[in-house]
């Protein structure tokens, strides 16, 4: 019965922390928890464009539907392409990735982006017929990051902390409906399994020089098929 209630709990616990930081909680020692890496890693940022405005006057409960459904459409593509949830932001999500090398990362992040914009552009439909303008903008930045515990010793969360995570909020910021923006560091890591545009040089909140920025067009059949598991 104790181990029933320990794998109970673990369950519980699993559906509350990404399973890779479940993982390193559990097979860490306390030192390496406390104790920052540096990673090159992809970091993708989502949300809801035309959220807010919603927000204001739907009923609390079709917010909750709405959001429901959302974060059902975009976590199991999350799980499926490997990627570690840090943390839903009402209508926000950020996700990075960092088993795996920097060109694997990219990939699987654009795929995944591009799962996600297929998903919610279907429930945008749905959501239209009911009277609600809702749509989904994506950022994707590839850089150098910190990752470990924030936060103090009654809470803590397990972070990626760097300029990359910004750029990629940024990116999302800037993205319109139904759009998938990258940095052209990250595009240059996919060039050969992705179809892009370019959308020139943008001055982004933070940044001192402006950034080259790529809209995503789609991925191609083998990429999506090696690094989605072949499942939709």
């Amino acid at each position: 019965m104790a181990m029933q209630a320990s794998v109970d709990q673990l369950r519980r616990l699993g559906s509350f922390l990404a399973p890779q930081v479940l993982k390193l909680i559990m097979s860490s020692s306390d030192e390496e928890l406390l104790t920052f890496r540096q990673r090159e890693i992809t970091v993708v940022f989502c949300d809801l464009r035309g959220f807010t405005a919603f927000a204001h006057t739907a009923p609390p409960a079709v917010i909750i539907d709405v959001l429901g459904a959302y974060h059902r459409s975009i976590g199991p593509a999350i799980v499926d392409f490997d990627g570690v949830l840090e943390r839903f932001t009402g209508d926000g999500a950020m996700v990075y990735f960092d088993h795996a090398s920097p060109d694997e990362q990219a990939l699987r992040a654009v795929c995944m982006a591009m799962r996600m914009r297929h998903r919610v552009g279907c429930l945008s439909d749905e959501w239209r017929r009911g009277g609600h303008q809702l749509s989904l903008g994506i950022g994707i930045a590839l850089g150098e990051a910190m990752l470990g515990p924030i936060g103090f010793d009654q809470r803590r969360d397990y972070a990626a902390i760097g300029p990359v995570t910004n750029l990629a909020s940024r990116l999302c910021a800037e993205a319109a409906a139904g759009e998938v923006l990258v940095t052209e560091r990250l595009y240059s890591s996919v060039r050969h399994s992705v179809v892009a545009e370019p959308r020139g040089c943008r001055p982004l909140k933070g940044f001192d020089e402006p950034v080259e920025v790529y809209s995503v067009r789609g991925v191609s059949t083998h990429a999506a098929l090696e690094y989605a598991g072949a499942k939709d």
